[in-house]
């Protein structure tokens, strides 16, 4: 066993928390260097025992909570802002991808083609529809006035 090996459980077994066994017990035996830092950790650790421990400020677990939740709610919002960022990356990629795709097959000609078509038929569909939209008109009018005297009617009549 080596003295790095040794050292890394000396704070542990100067605290009590674990029992020098086997390997570490036999090196710490034989080792003068670490066993005198085992006992420099004791002394250490008895002296931390004997101190009186602080109360706590006034408002501490307040104030103490309250920065801890500032700092979660800052990690949480740095994280949203990073996963919105990626959304918009990838949604901006796959329109780019879709455009560029559209662009290589010659689909956007017969895009364009299929717009213009659609825009003829709704001017041809306007034309036969605007000289009767005078009429439509006043028929939606005629109905309106006849729902808002019925309103008025089962009121009572008042005003």
């Amino acid at each position: 066993m080596f003295c790095d090996e040794a050292l890394d459980a000396v704070e542990a077994i100067a605290a009590g928390e674990l029992t020098p066994e086997g390997r570490i017990a036999a090196h710490l035996a034989s080792c003068p260097n670490c066993a005198d830092a085992l006992r420099s950790a004791r002394a250490l650790d008895q002296m931390l025992q004997r101190r009186p421990i602080p109360a706590p400020p006034a408002g501490f677990t307040t104030k103490t909570l309250t920065r801890v939740r500032r700092a979660r709610w800052r990690s949480d919002q740095y994280l949203d802002l990073a996963f919105n960022v990626a959304i918009g990356a990838v949604v901006l990629g796959m329109i780019v991808g879709v455009w560029i795709l559209l662009v290589r097959t010659g689909l956007i000609s017969v895009g364009g083609d299929a717009f213009n078509l659609i825009e003829s038929a709704f001017v041809t569909v306007a034309h036969r529809v605007a000289p009767s939209v005078p009429t439509y008109t006043g028929a939606a009018a005629l109905l309106g006035t006849a729902l808002l005297i019925w309103w008025w009617a089962e009121r009572g009549g008042e005003a």
